[in-house]
């Protein structure tokens, strides 16, 4: 099935769990979720460092569209866009870490690499 995983969600609560998610994973360089909810993240996450890699008005507007924080966005065009300018993506990894004890779901740790 192509496109994009619903996550057992409305499609405006889908986008606000991801917008919170990415915002996070770039304020704090790594997060832990369900394995399914990572490989979304990585997705958005990689357009938008993508997207910062070139520092100009309309690519800031884009990602203020998205990001939640505006310091998380200046964070990201001035530190972290910057430290992947020879990368042609493959900014994120996953690390799965095993079943959640509540209801098994599989987790992982998102990262962003060095």
């Amino acid at each position: 099935m192509p496109g994009t995983r619903k996550l057992g969600r409305t499609s405006d609560q889908r986008k606000a769990m991801l917008r919170a998610m990415v915002t996070f994973l770039l304020e704090n360089g790594r997060i832990e979720t369900t394995v399914t909810r990572a490989k979304e993240v990585r997705a958005m996450a990689e357009k938008y460092i993508t997207i910062a890699k070139e520092n100009t008005l309309h690519n800031r507007r884009q990602v203020m569209a998205f990001v939640t924080k505006e310091d998380v966005v200046v964070k990201l065009f001035n530190e972290i866009a910057p430290s992947y300018a020879d990368r042609n993506g493959g900014y994120t990894r996953i690390i799965k870490t095993g079943p959640r004890r509540g209801d098994a779901a599989e987790m992982a740790i998102i990262e962003l690499v060095k």
